[in-house]
Order: structure tokens, then C-alpha cells, then sequence
């Protein structure tokens, strides 16, 4: 990477191998074995079963070596064994795996709530609450904001995803593969339109986008109705949509303007991995409450609201609460994750990721004329595929993309409302000489489904 960063040592050799087609025979074996004991419900996108990973390799049972530009979706940003995490979790485990916080607390459930309070932004005292997922995150932040206002209605937006429990999916904007059936769902929960730049009118700004969005909730739902304005300040499962400058400085005003509470949902977005430890640290955005979750932990189930203390202690004694809520393994984890994203900078890393990305990737546009655009922050980048010579999705051409990366060892995700978007989510230890052949892999695919 840049010499102004320091050398991460691997454990895996760090080089893409492929040795015949995906799956192999293994792969394979398990694959029947989970098709005879597994829900249908619950999908994979890569065929190949997982044995090892470190660095940016997901190695599987079959030998091969393949790039990891997804990075479990956001979550094994330090690497899917960091040794600071692994260290820790070992420790922690030899002494005790659960004792129920609610019940018998312990000292790194403090710590981790310590930690969140110095990163996340805010000059005020805080307080956190810990769970176990993105979604149970967002759902206490609804509740904790409704109790707090005692107002009921809550603002999301178009493309939005904050999760899979029945309030969260009521929250989410996309049907398919995650609403589908699951009806009926949480109700007071209104929809607005987001700053999209890519299809908002031409030249709109973020201030103008907000002011189209306000209106609505003014109009249709009443201002001092509103509990939560719930947005994620990157839109991950929808299109890893970046807002035009000003859009959410200008949604964060109206809550306070209006007593209304302002939630980042952070889960995918947050903890290092735009650059800066929140996304919305890019346009000095505090908001009221904050979530997370993903990368928090180095791949150990842990997520968390953070925010201000009259806020969250609005909530009586008993109110919020799981009984894994802040698992003592899962906080250890979390702790070792934290430390090692300051001890190997890896929000330079982000950066860096960033300019990487934008090297190999900006010239697609001109080369294929099925990028629309390349957008995001730090290592979470995404192309948006549309037909040629505009602006209408291509979901197949991103599907094939995808299918044609993992051919050659490459795994990539999509999403996007649309299912159009390629989006990159690598782990912020990968190298650079990885990351650049993963990229080259996905660019001559693109180049490929644009003939």
C-alpha cells in the first residue's frame, strides 16, 4: 500500500489460485449435505465453502484462493483472523463464554460502550446499549427515539435497507428477496425520496433534495409527529447511493429545529470503513443516535446504539436489553478489532482502497458504456451498470459480472433497488497487489459484458 502505512504480516499467502471449476468436489459434497439440512431460505452467493481466510483470501475446502472483495458484507474489515481479535476472543472464552449482562455484568461490555463514545462524533456525554445485530440496532434506536419523544412516526427513505426483523423490514424499501410474503409489517413508518445524484434531476443539490423530502414529511405525516428521521449516510442493499453535499447536514437541522431525533444507521457504512470512522464524519453530521454493527467486531456477532445520554437514558431501567446483548466473547472482539483499525490505520487504508479503485476502475465508463457511474467513499465502492447510452439498470449485465469475477477467483457482491449495482467491499488489511489484480479481474469482466 502507501509507505506512510504500516506492513501487515499474513498469515495465507495473499495471491489469487484457481485451481478447476467452482465448486470443487468438496464443495460440492457440502452443498448436498446442506441441501438435505438447511432452510432453502437462507442463500449463498458463492458456491465455494470456506476453510480459511486472512487478509484479502477466503481460501476453500477445495484449495483454491479466492480475492475477497466483499469482506462477509462489511463486516471483516480488520480481516476475517486478525490476531489482535483472535488474541482476545481466545482470552476471553478460557474464562467465561455468557453470563448475561442483564444478569451478572462485566467489564468489557464498560469498555466497548467507553470506546464507541470516544469515536462516534459529539461533544456531549453518550451512552450505549449493545445487541447482537444491524437490525435488533435500528429497532432499539426506533424505540428508544419514540419513548424519548413520545411521538410514533418514523421517516425513511427510497432505497432504503436497515435489516430483517418485522419493524426494520417495514423500514427497508426493497420487496424482493427481503419483504416478499412477510407481511403485514410495523406500521408509522413513512417513506421520502433520498439525494441520488445519479437519477435526481440535473444539478439538484443536497439542500434542494432535502427540501423535497421535508415537504412530504410536513405535508403527509406533520413535523410534530415525527419520533426518528432513520437514514443510512451511505445507502448500502440500495445502490451504495452517496448524497449530494448538504443533504444530511440539512435533515440533522430540521430534527433538532422540529424535536425530532436524527439516527445514523452506521451498520454497513460506519467504523472506518468510508475513511473516517463514520460516514458522517465526511460532512461533520452528529447525529442524535448512531448504529452499529458489522465491522464493529471483527466478525463476531455485537452491534450497538450510540448516543446522546438524555436521549438514550429516556428508556426505565429494563427497557432495552437481549439476553446475548453484548456478549462478553463478542465485546473482546470488538475491542481487538478497534485496536487494531487505530494501530494499522486503517481508515488511511480506506483511503488508499479509494484511490486504487478509482485507478483502475474510472476508465470502464468511457471503455464499455454500461457504467453509469462509479461512486463511494474509501472501500465502499460501487459500479452502477445501465443499458448503453443511458441512464435505464442492467441488473443482468451486473449478474453476469459477478458470475464471471467468481469464475476467475474474484468474490463480488451486488445490490441496488434495481439489482444493477456491483458494489466492493474489501477487508481494509487487503494489499495492494491483491486488490489490483482483484480489481483488473472485475474490470475485464465488465469490458466483457458490455460485447
Amino acid at each position: 500500500m502507501s509507505e506512510t502505512l504500516p506492513e501487515i504480516q499474513y498469515r495465507l499467502e495473499q495471491v489469487r489460485r484457481v485451481a478447476g471449476p467452482l465448486p470443487g468436489p468438496r464443495s460440492q459434497e457440502l452443498a448436498a449435505r446442506r441441501q438435505r439440512a438447511v432452510a432453502a431460505g437462507v442463500a449463498s452467493s458463492v458456491p465455494a465453502w470456506a476453510a480459511d481466510a486472512d487478509g484479502g483470501i477466503v481460501a476453500d475446502v477445495d484449495g483454491n484462493q479466492l480475492v475477497d472483495l466483499g469482506s462477509g458484507i462489511a463486516v471483516t474489515s480488520v480481516g476475517a483472523s486478525a490476531p489482535a481479535v483472535v488474541a482476545r476472543v481466545q482470552e476471553a472464552v478460557a474464562h467465561f463464554t455468557h453470563t448475561c449482562f442483564m444478569v451478572t455484568p462485566y467489564e468489557g461490555y464498560v469498555a466497548v460502550a467507553e470506546k464507541l463514545a470516544a469515536l462516534t462524533p459529539g461533544d456531549f456525554p453518550k451512552r450505549t446499549a449493545l445487541f447482537n445485530s444491524g437490525s435488533e440496532a435500528v429497532e432499539n434506536a426506533v424505540k428508544i427515539a419514540r419513548l424519548h419523544t413520545r411521538r410514533q412516526a418514523v421517516v425513511v427513505f427510497d432505497h432504503a435497507y436497515h435489516g430483517r426483523t418485522n419493524m426494520t423490514l417495514a423500514m427497508t424499501a426493497k420487496v424482493q428477496p427481503y419483504k416478499q410474503g412477510f407481511g403485514p409489517f410495523a406500521g408509522e413508518v413513512y417513506r421520502v425520496p433520498v439525494s441520488y445524484p445519479f437519477r435526481d434531476p440535473e444539478g439538484m443539490t443536497g439542500a434542494e433534495a432535502a427540501r423535497r423530502a421535508l415537504l412530504q414529511v410536513e405535508k403527509q405525516v406533520g413535523a410534530e409527529n415525527v419520533a426518528a428521521v432513520v437514514i443510512e449516510p451511505i445507502q448500502g442493499e440500495g445502490g451504495f447511493i452517496v448524497p449530494a453535499e448538504g443533504f444530511l447536514p440539512a435533515l440533522s437541522a430540521w430534527c433538532t429545529d422540529h424535536g425530532a431525533v436524527f439516527v445514523a444507521d452506521e451498520v454497513q457504512a460506519g467504523v472506518a470503513r468510508t475513511g473516517e470512522w463514520f460516514a458522517v464524519d465526511h460532512e461533520g453530521v452528529v447525529p442524535d443516535l448512531i448504529t452499529v454493527a458489522k465491522g464493529v467486531a471483527g466478525g463476531m456477532p455485537l452491534s450497538g446504539v450510540v448516543g446522546r445520554a438524555e436521549i438514550m437514558d429516556s428508556v426505565h431501567p429494563g427497557g432495552l436489553g437481549g439476553t446475548y446483548g453484548g456478549n462478553p466473547v463478542a465485546c473482546a472482539a470488538a475491542l481487538g478489532a478497534l485496536e487494531t483499525i487505530e494501530e494499522w490505520d486503517l481508515r488511511g487504508r480506506a483511503r488508499r482502497i479509494e484511490q486504487i479503485v478509482r485507478e483502475e476502475l474510472e476508465p470502464l465508463a468511457a471503455q464499455t458504456g454500461i457504467v453509469g457511474e462509479l461512486r463511494g467513499r474509501g472501500a465502499m465502492m460501487a459500479l452502477e451498470l445501465v443499458l448503453p447510452g443511458g441512464t435505464e439498470p442492467h441488473p443482468e449485465a451486473a449478474r453476469a459480472v459477478a458470475a464471471a469475477c467468481l469464475e476467475q477467483g474474484v468474490i463480488t457482491l451486488t445490490c441496488g433497488t434495481y439489482g444493477n449495482i456491483v458494489r466492493l467491499l474489501p477487508p481494509l488489511v487487503i494489499g495492494e497487489e491483491l486488490l489490483r489484480d482483484g480489481l483488473r479481474v472485475l474490470a475485464d469482466a465488465v469490458r466483457r459484458a458490455a460485447q
